[in-house]
């Protein structure tokens, strides 16, 4: 799926005027945007791609498609705005994190497809560190918070196990940033923010940690050399520019990972500022000097792209991914069309809040650390014969509501949260959502211009750092407009008081119900591997 959008208040100037462009490549696709010397909007594009879900835990992209998704962007971009390629100053990008692209330095990547962040088909690696090394100093070294087995690190060791010739031939391991990076320019570094999710990466010192790489057999060379997010490391060439329509030359600022970039183009590198993104994953962070960790519920922390800072939050793995599944599975004949959330908006506000008694835990990709387990799955409960897909599509809003509450709940224990909080990503856009989350958060919810270009608004960030224009980061909040704040309605906000308990119940219970089924299943395919085994 393509879509592009023009700012109506652009008109174009000239041939004198500098613009920057950054890529936001995300869970479900990549957004390339154009900016202005002030950091406005001119135009946006999106570019879909797919999720591969090849087994249970699998979870893959093609790189590829990525690298489509940006040339594709990229021309609906220049097309629709008029601007030529060689008025762009500088590209930066922001990419999911906790990804791993093998690449041969003459050959390019070695795998068509390639696990993503919320792939754990290493558990059994990362078990076998956790053998070597305490889980729990690792833990606090890294702020690696996520189940163990998303970190590259382990999905390396994976590698290195069922897939021996790839690791073999592979010279570096890329993450996705880094591989249009290198696709763009030839050049092959990292940066801080993406280096932290690596699950090697210390916290404190600032680099990989090299008997982490040791303990788990893995040899440094793999990993690309660190700078920082503003450094240009590297010009477009004449291959890249044929492909995506950028002008050979253009500089390419190293960016960073989709977390820090988000945190810095929500609310720049300020202490103790904190957002909600909805995203396809969704989060809750908040930025500070020092790194916020607890070993019982693990909140992830990555590098900020402002040196010196983190990011750190607590998350639920499938947010608008578990919206957009109830809109693949439950409004099939919306599919393929722009308005396709907008209808699926006007179904839900028409039934009450509570949804009628039904119940959605949006754990369809699994648990995160703070959960019970990380084999909870997805569920509906509380469905009756009077059950409407209504009831089921505002459910699904109010249980991603609701599990996020339970984050900030967790974060509100560890450093006071602002009584306004921003929203970013794509479920901004519902005025619906908004007043749902305000009602169960009981906060105010601020909806600003940037909305889901937070993530772009901070890759264009450093890219206005890397070729000067910035010094630093304290322009973000001049670029924010407040455009409503959803206050709290008593009647639901009440009614949803008394839910969220037993929200929490269920969500616990099928933790554990999830944990049961999984050991069900290994002890199900024991008995069948021995069978068969008998057979021959």
């Amino acid at each position: 799926m393509f879509k592009a959008i023009l700012n109506a208040n652009y008109r174009k100037k000239g041939n004198a005027i500098s613009y920057l462009i950054s890529y936001d490549l995300g869970t479900g696709g990549v957004k390339a945007s154009l900016y202005d010397r002030h950091l406005q909007t001119i135009a946006r594009s999106f570019t879909e791609y797919a999720t591969y879900y090849p087994q249970p835990h699998y979870h893959e992209q093609r790189p590829e498609d990525w690298w489509q998704g940006v040339a594709q962007s990229t021309h609906q971009l220049l097309s629709i705005s008029g601007i030529d390629a060689t008025d762009i100053t500088c590209v930066s990008l922001s990419g999911h994190s906790l990804v791993s692209v093998p690449i041969h330095r003459t050959e390019g990547a070695l795998l068509e497809q390639v696990p993503i962040w919320s792939d754990k088909r290493a558990e059994a690696e990362a078990a076998t560190f956790f053998n070597e090394v305490n889980e729990q100093q690792w833990y606090l070294r890294t702020g690696n918070g996520f189940p163990a087995a998303c970190y590259p690190l382990f999905k390396l060791m994976w590698m290195q196990k069922h897939q021996p010739d790839i690791f073999a031939r592979a010279d570096v391991m890329l993450g996705s940033k880094d591989y249009i990076n290198y696709r763009l320019t030839g050049a092959i570094y990292t940066d801080p923010s993406y280096a932290s999710g690596l699950g090697a990466y210390d916290l404190k010192q600032g680099g990989v940690a090299d008997e982490l790489l040791e303990a788990a057999g893995i040899p440094a060379h793999l990993f690309p050399a660190i700078v920082p997010s503003h450094e240009q490391i590297g010009q477009v060439t004449a291959e890249a520019a044929a492909y995506t329509g950028l002008a050979e030359g253009t500089p390419v600022a190293c960016g960073g990972v989709d977390n820090a970039c988000m945190a810095l183009g929500a609310v720049g590198s300020e202490q103790g500022r904190s957002y909600v993104s909805l995203g396809s994953s969704s989060w809750i962070p908040v930025n500070s000097a020092e790194p916020v960790l607890d070993v019982d519920t693990r909140p992830y922390v990555f590098a900020h792209i402002a040196e010196g800072m983190y990011t750190s939050a607590y998350s639920i793995f499938a947010g608008g991914s578990s919206l957009r599944w109830v809109r693949d599975q439950l409004c099939a004949e919306l599919a393929g069309r722009e308005d396709a959330y907008d209808r699926m908006n006007e179904m839900a506000a028409s039934a009450p809040p509570g949804s009628n008694g039904v119940l959605f835990d949006p754990s369809l990709a699994g648990g995160t650390s703070q959960d019970n387990s990380i084999y909870i799955q997805g569920s509906y409960i509380g469905l009756q014969l009077a059950t409407t897909r209504n009831d089921l599509i505002r459910a699904a809003m109010e249980g991603i509501a609701l599990n996020l509450k339970l984050a900030l709940d967790l974060l509100n224990e560890h450093t006071p949260i602002h009584s306004q909080l921003l929203f970013c990503g794509g479920g901004s856009r519902s005025a619906l959502w908004r007043q749902i989350f305000a009602d169960i958060f009981d906060m105010d919810i601020v909806k600003t211009n940037i909305d889901q270009d937070a993530a772009s608004l901070g890759a264009a960030a450093i890219a206005a750092r890397a070729v000067g224009w910035w010094q630093d980061y304290r322009g973000i909040a001049d670029v924010h407009q407040v455009e409503h704040i959803s206050h709290p309605e008593p009647i639901s906000r009440d009614l949803y008081q008394r839910l969220l308990p037993v929200f929490q119940h269920v969500h616990e219970q099928t933790a554990a119900l999830g944990e049961y089924m999984h050991r069900h299943t290994l002890e199900q395919k024991e008995y069948s591997s021995t069978y068969s085994q008998m057979e021959e």
